[in-house]
């Protein structure tokens, strides 16, 4: 693939934060038409879909930080000169093409969009029927900024599939593809999966935990556990189980102090066997399935146990391999809960809505990966590159 210089790169930025700006009613508009069509059963998914004032000034922000950051194609990674005189060097350089599928979010048109186009790559946005309107205008805004400055609009590129189309499509693409990010739930990551013909990074899954150890201070737990629960219920990065070690002090006040905050914020509840005997007007988890869903509402599952140990061990078993957080004054115990805990990001005394990459100083993100290969965690600019091997010789051979 051509390699874009940065200031061309920047220049299309400009031009995008310019255009987002001027057209603000017409991407609203477009917006308000989605939001009509959209059935509001659906809680999580209505809010991802609104667009405001306030979104789209989050999306030049985006626009913005992206366009500030260091051009992450062409950097050495290492360089070493070998005996028989051949000179190797690493570099960063663009995936090609990367498909990302999405549902709801118009930002994610913007985000995805502007981190693969300032990584050199290219980009195709399948975005959910829901957002029809507002992703086709977006997309419209970036034609204009790319045609403003010369270059193809190929770029960036809009997929309006069916389902049927859509899998179609992975299985026999019409066009070179490098990478799938599947931006969604269980079924999705597991359509892509099945039919894809190219590597896949998985993203999107929740069902994050928080345990409560013996020694956590307990006003900040409770803190902790509504901002993770009830700041934004439609977030990958949203609290959905909690664990309460049975050894804590004045468990049984602090268990029913804990289930009645959560349900005057309107959090709906589910217990096993050892918290119901202090919750007992508390629905018992119906079946071992629960613990690995990821709710996307104002519902959680409330859990104990009698060691750090079996903490860990439910985690590993249940979560989305997310996010998970411990509250607790011991140190030595967090350090060893972040390191065994197999999630993306780990925490100590903080809320899971902090997996994010505007939040982790990444910047704008194209989805938190929950993948190990090639990167975890956020996907920043830094993140959208490979790497490839520049080799100078002098006519070696090898023996």
């Amino acid at each position: 693939m051509k390699l874009i210089a940065t200031d061309i790169k920047n220049k299309v930025l400009d031009s995008m934060v310019r255009i987002l700006n001027e057209n603000r009613t017409e991407l609203l508009e477009a917006n308000k038409r989605d939001l009509e069509l959209f059935n509001k059963n659906d809680q999580a998914l209505y809010e991802r879909l609104i667009v405001d004032d306030k979104k789209i000034e989050e999306m030049i922000g985006a626009v913005q930080k992206v366009r500030s950051q260091e051009d992450p194609v062409g950097r050495d990674i290492s360089e070493e000169e070998l005996p028989n005189g051949l000179k190797v060097i690493n570099k960063t350089a663009p995936f090609g093409t990367i498909m990302i599928i999405y549902e709801s979010r118009p930002d994610v048109t913007i985000e995805a969009a502007v981190l693969a186009f300032k990584a050199n790559n290219k980009i195709l946005l399948k975005g959910g029927k829901e957002a029809l309107h507002s992703n086709t205008v977006l997309v419209d805004f970036w034609h204009r900024a790319l045609k403003e400055n010369e270059l193809s609009t190929d770029y960036i590129q809009l997929l309006n599939l069916n389902r049927e189309e859509t899998r179609a499509f992975l299985k026999k693409p019409n066009q070179k593809l490098d990478l799938i990010v599947p931006r969604g739930g269980e079924r999705l990551i597991a359509f892509v999966k099945e039919h894809a013909s190219c590597a896949v990074l998985v993203s999107g899954r929740g069902n994050n935990f928080l345990y409560v150890d013996e020694q956590a201070d307990w006003e900040m737990s409770l803190q902790v556990i509504l901002n993770a629960k009830t700041a934004k219920i439609s977030a990958c990065n949203a609290l959905d189980k909690i664990l309460i070690h049975t050894n804590i002090e004045d468990y049984s006040q602090k268990m029913t102090d804990l289930a009645r905050i959560l349900k005057e914020n309107g959090v709906s509840l589910l217990v096993d066997e050892g918290a119901q005997k202090v919750l007992k007007e508390e629905a018992l988890i119906p079946e071992a399935s629960v613990w690995k869903e990821e709710f996307l509402a104002l519902k959680c599952c409330i859990g104990t146990v009698e060691k750090t140990e079996e903490a860990i061990e439910t985690i590993n078993n249940h979560s989305g391999g997310h996010s998970a957080t411990i509250m607790t004054q011991n140190k030595e115990t967090a350090l060893r809960f972040m390191e065994q805990v197999d999630c993306a990001a780990v925490y100590q005394n903080a809320s899971t809505r902090f997996t994010d990459g505007g939040q982790m100083g990444v910047g704008a993100e194209l989805a938190i990966s929950t993948d190990k290969l090639h990167h975890r965690g956020p996907l920043g600019l830094k993140q959208l590159v490979t790497n490839k091997y520049y080799v100078f010789g002098e006519g070696q051979i090898r023996e």
